[in-house]
């Protein structure tokens, strides 16, 4: 006989399910949330006299629109917190009709490959991607590239993409931050003399450096650090 999953396996692999359906079919989880609301209130007004339905009533249709919009960030902070680490490839992009915010919504076909070596099939879409951290952005990972992801074993085809653990978001972050640096080298080309300038150039590249030094290629290091000694002995000159 097969042994039974712990309850509070189960209970993971459902709650894994409903946040599924939640952000990937807000419209859907929307007629479900606010009829029940409705179906609520109506029979807590059939058993007690008074208008206690009509405000739980309002509570689901509030419910229901709060999904559209955080149902995805409920799933990813779920799946962080619950799921299993493995890895996924972006295996197809196709555009939809549809747009978000003047922006075309993409369909993503995706392969996991799980934590004991199974390959599973999984979908999203621009809307439905629930991505860590989280943040006011949508940030997908390009065709091709492997990327880090959690699901709940059991329930696979629920995943949720760590933006930050991924090549992709660790690009991403490098280059924000190193943007003070672009723009103090800027500015110094303005004018190399300037002893503020200098300073904030020489701040910059060490911030910059004591974050991702470990990322950077050697030789971008030791150019960086190059031009760093350069201005601090040209400041000891003057």
């Amino acid at each position: 006989m097969r042994a039974q999953a712990p309850a509070g396996v189960v209970r993971v692999v459902v709650l894994s399910s409903v946040l599924y359906f939640l952000s990937h079919h807000p419209f859907w989880s929307f007629a479900l949330i606010l009829s029940g609301g409705i179906g609520l209130g109506v029979l807590v007004s059939m058993w007690r006299a008074g208008s206690g339905w009509a405000w739980l009533s309002l509570g689901g249709l509030l419910l229901a629109q709060a999904n559209i919009f955080t149902g995805s960030f409920l799933n990813a902070a779920f799946l962080n917190a619950y799921g299993t680490r493995g890895t996924a490839v972006i295996v197809q992009a196709s555009p939809t009709s549809s747009t978000l915010n003047d922006n075309t919504v993409w369909e993503y076909a995706a392969v996991l490959k799980t934590a004991d070596g199974r390959d599973v099939k999984f979908d999203f879409d621009t809307m439905s991607a629930s991505t860590y951290p989280i943040r006011n952005a949508i940030l997908i990972p390009p065709q091709g590239e492997t990327f880090v992801v959690k699901y709940v074993p059991g329930f696979e085809r629920n995943v949720a993409i760590l933006v930050d653990e991924s090549d992709y978001g660790k690009a991403r972050l490098i280059a924000q931050d190193r943007e003070p640096v672009v723009r103090a080298q800027a500015q110094l080309a303005v004018s190399p003399d300037n002893p503020e300038f200098i300073a904030e150039y020489r701040q910059a590249v060490a911030v910059f450096l004591a974050k991702h030094r470990d990322q950077l290629d050697p030789a971008q290091v030791r150019s960086l650090q190059q031009r760093v000694d350069e201005l601090q002995a040209k400041t000891q000159r003057q």
